[in-house]
């Protein structure tokens, strides 16, 4: 049976390398510790995963194993990663994938991109204890295909990396991109958020979960192996439920006891909870979601387009919407801003007046708060409220 190692972030970037390397050859699976969480939640994570042992390296480079002292259960043969994810939500779910799983998932990015372990190197600059961190180093162990790990995202390097380390391939989401010039690399992959900037052509942009181990859509086509289904919407509506079959899909979700229960039914396939539409050449378009979605006096409105219409208002820096609770309306949408000058931010007047040159009265914001930060996970995506909280913020009535 496979133990559970747990590996700090906190090493450098080669020593992690050797250190996942090393777990796997023995049979082991892994777990990737931030290496600057507190202490408290790091104690809740280890308590959540329980693994056997804790790697260490001495000051020779040496790596050694620390034993965690709690009551590990422990894996199947084969399993080769334990990752807790929350995604949106904020609600904790640790996911169990294979060898199988994750070589799968490398197969059909490497196939797709047309990798060729003799010409291309992978950058992993994300962090790792996600799969779009995660998964860059996972998919170059597993096809040998050569690999510089980053202690973390570094503007610097991860500009210089193609010609200081010949790197060809990198994973990043929308922010850490703005920050970089993406034409010297052959394909960056894009995950995270949903990213309205115009792109280079290298740029691909992804859909994918952490259950299928990253992304599995790659600019709305599935990568090979890889079946989405579109369920018919409800009425009145235009997007429906989707649904995955792939050989990436994570082994099951663990329990506290190690027990592992299933992701999928007896049909292969991951309800997604995201909603979409093919658009008219057979592309599948993402607009949100299902728990997203805004339905505001009968009319539906996806946060996605008011936040690419809000973001354009040259008063505005970062935009998030969400739906809160409304006594007469059901839902109203509020824009969460950081302005561009917090001494001259935008009015609720003024947002909803440009929403409306480009959306329906429907999707203009009714209620405004403005912030520092926009509250996001390390991906980048919005941290958008579990339910509709009650509406406190500034307002204006009408439509």
């Amino acid at each position: 049976m496979a133990r559970l190692v747990a590996i700090s972030t906190f090493w450098n970037g080669p020593v992690i390398e050797r250190m996942v390397r090393t777990s796997w050859d023995r049979g082991d699976a892994v777990l990737m510790v931030p290496g600057d969480l507190p202490s408290t939640a790091r104690q809740h994570l280890l308590a959540a995963t329980a693994p056997s042992v804790e790697l260490t390296c001495d000051d020779d480079g040496r790596i050694t194993e620390a034993p965690t002292g709690l009551d590990a259960p422990p894996l199947d043969d084969g399993d080769a990663l334990v990752v807790v994810t929350s995604g949106s939500t904020g609600v904790p779910k640790v996911l169990v994938h294979t060898h199988r799983s994750l070589r799968a998932h490398a197969d059909a990015v490497h196939e797709h991109l047309g990798v060729d372990p003799a010409r291309d190197r992978w950058l992993a600059c994300l962090p790792l204890n996600h799969l779009g961190g995660f998964g860059v180093l996972a998919r170059s162990i597993l096809t040998a295909t050569p690999v510089d790990v980053l202690d973390g995202f570094d503007e610097r390097a991860v500009t210089a990396a193609p010609a200081e380390r010949g790197s060809t391939l990198v994973s990043l989401v929308a922010t850490a991109l703005d920050r970089v010039e993406a034409d010297p690399y052959r394909w960056v992959v894009l995950g995270g958020s949903a990213d309205p900037t115009p792109r280079p052509s290298n740029v691909v942009h992804t859909y994918g979960l952490t259950e299928t181990g990253g992304g599995v859509v790659y600019e709305g086509v599935a990568l090979p192996g890889v079946e989405v289904r579109v369920d018919p919407p409800s009425a009145g509506a235009r997007a429906g439920a989707i649904a995955l079959r792939t050989p990436t899909t994570a082994r099951g979700r663990r329990g506290p006891d190690g027990s592992t229960s299933p992701l999928v039914g007896p049909d292969g396939w991951l309800a997604t909870g995201d909603l979409g539409r093919w658009s008219d050449d057979g592309r599948l378009l993402i607009d949100g979601r299902a728990d997203d979605l805004i339905i505001t006096g009968g009319e539906n409105v996806w946060p996605l387009p008011v936040e690419e219409a809000i973001r354009t208002h040259g008063q505005v820096a970062d935009v998030m919407v969400h739906g809160a609770l409304d006594p007469e309306w059901g839902q109203r949408v509020v824009a969460v801003v950081v302005p561009a000058d917090p001494s001259s931010p935008p009015t609720l007047e003024a947002l909803r007046g440009h929403v409306k040159q480009t959306l329906p009265a429907s999707s203009a914001p009714r209620a405004l708060r403005l912030v520092d930060v926009i509250p996001r996970t390390a991906l980048g995506k919005p941290r958008r409220p579990v339910a509709p909280p009650p509406a406190g913020d500034s307002e204006i009535g009408g439509r």
